[in-house]
């Protein structure tokens, strides 16, 4: 049987941690395709196509645990979607405010 994936309450999402998850370019670029995408994605359509299965899981497992992303099996997939809502109500503007900058500065 599978593990149920692990999603933080909005109570125990902190800042640093939502920063250090949007540190790495992969888990930004996830994020990204996820934002422009505005529907839930499986995996391998919003993880860069260079890395393995196994690094794109962990980057998944990142940005879960963050509480950016939840995560659901459906069939022999996963579907992710941002927590956009939930994000923007305990910290207002910063998800746009990050992709902002990180569109700057490539």
């Amino acid at each position: 049987m599978q593990r149920p994936f692990v999603h933080p309450t909005i109570e125990d999402i902190k800042l640093e941690t939502i920063l250090y998850a949007l540190s790495d370019r992969a888990r930004l670029e996830i994020v990204r395709k996820l934002t422009a995408g505005g529907c839930p994605m499986n995996c391998s359509t919003a993880a860069p196509v260079h890395l393995p299965k196994s690094t794109q899981s962990h980057h998944y497992q990142v940005l879960r645990e963050a509480g950016l992303i939840r995560s659901e099996r459906r069939g022999t997939e996963v579907v992710n979607t941002l927590r956009c809502t939930e994000i923007s109500e305990r910290f207002p503007g910063l998800i746009p405010a990050i992709l902002k900058a990180a569109d700057l500065c490539d």
